[in-house]
């Protein structure tokens, strides 16, 4: 598969990988290992010995250097070999490494050119560094299907008025239009519910009684490859968007790094503007996100993917709705980058 590969993709949160310790991880149909320094910087090289192929994530980190298990050689941080048990050291002795940097308690990885590597390209999600620890959850799925069609997922949220009926949905996102426009380098899905039905999850929050309304909104901002920013809230009728009490907000991210053709890491998370000291909540918060998300989401859109097989989703010929519009204007932009970085 061809996939766009001069951008930074995350490859995993900051705690996975703890000080001296190491991580693997397929990217992009390549095999990674993530390691850190004693001071706790980061490196990834390609997990593949250039001796006899044995991957390093089998071997062991000491002192920043990254040594095989199955004949001793070490690599340091940027792939060059400085320990041969078995002879000297030779400059051709090499493995391939990785740009990378950390930031939003995530880490990036740039696959393609590394003298492209731009720090200023990551897309900005300080709000996840900056959100306290009692209103902000993250989590992790290794999803069974091409990372294109879960960015589809999230970009159409008309499915959680059926997917997700009995938590996220009441018939709100269906009956709104969606607002699409398009940047240079992003698409925005917006969608305004005014004088709604509330979904269970905003009843629960809001205490409100049977027939009691609100307006509520949400914005999904995509950014290539697959990082997606949702803005969401609601009020009560009739009532400014001014932070005060009245309004209760979320921020959440989904971001989609590919494994292969048919898998994915997909990274979310959580923040948001009310209960932010309530630290049970956020834990129930966070455990209805994540069952969810792995109980409906991943059992449906793997089931998409085994119907539809290897084949692309154009190759189907799928039936378009006016619901696909962000879906698609995503998939045919992402396609250009790809075309042009290819040439």
């Amino acid at each position: 598969m061809t996939y766009l590969r001069n951008c930074w993709y995350m490859a995993a949160w900051s705690d996975e990988i703890e000080k001296g310790g190491m991580f693997a991880r397929t990217i992009l149909d390549e095999p990674v290992v993530l390691f850190r320094n004693n001071e706790g910087e980061i490196n990834a090289l390609l997990d593949r010995c250039p001796h006899r192929f044995a991957p390093f994530s089998k071997g062991k980190v000491d002192d920043g250097v990254i040594s095989c298990g199955y004949h001793g050689l070490s690599f340091d941080g940027g792939g060059q070999c400085v320990h041969n048990p078995h002879g000297a050291v030779l400059k051709n002795m090499k493995v391939k490494s990785y740009p990378v940097i950390e930031a939003y308690r995530s880490i990036w990885i740039w696959m393609g050119d590394p003298e492209a590597a731009d720090r200023d390209l990551l897309q900005d999600l300080g709000f996840l560094e900056t959100a306290p620890d009692t209103a902000f959850s993250k989590g992790y799925l290794h999803g069974q299907a091409n990372y294109q069609l879960y960015v589809d997922n999230i970009l159409d949220l008309t499915h959680a008025d059926f997917l997700h009926a009995d938590t996220l949905g009441s018939g709100a996102w269906t009956r709104a239009r969606a607002k699409v426009t398009e940047t240079d380098d992003s698409v925005s899905v917006n969608r305004e519910c005014p004088n709604e039905i509330p979904s269970p999850l905003q009843r629960s929050f809001r205490n409100l009684k049977e027939g009691e309304r609100i307006d509520s909104w949400n914005n999904v901002d995509w950014h290539a490859p697959a990082i997606m920013v949702l803005h969401g809230g609601n009020v009560p009728v009739g009532a400014l968007r001014d932070g005060s009490i009245n309004t209760m907000t979320t921020l959440n991210t989904h971001i989609m790094t590919p494994e292969t053709e048919r898998t994915t890491h997909y990274f979310f998370a959580t923040t948001r503007d009310f209960m932010t000291d309530d630290t049970d909540f956020n834990n129930g918060f966070a455990e209805t996100r994540n069952r969810i998300f792995s109980t409906e989401d991943e059992p449906m859109i793997h089931a998409q993917q085994e119907r539809m097989g290897d084949k692309d989703l154009w190759d189907l010929d799928p039936l378009l709705l006016r619901i696909d519009e962000g879906a698609v204007r995503v998939r045919r932009k992402l396609a250009r980058m790809i075309e042009a970085e290819n040439k």
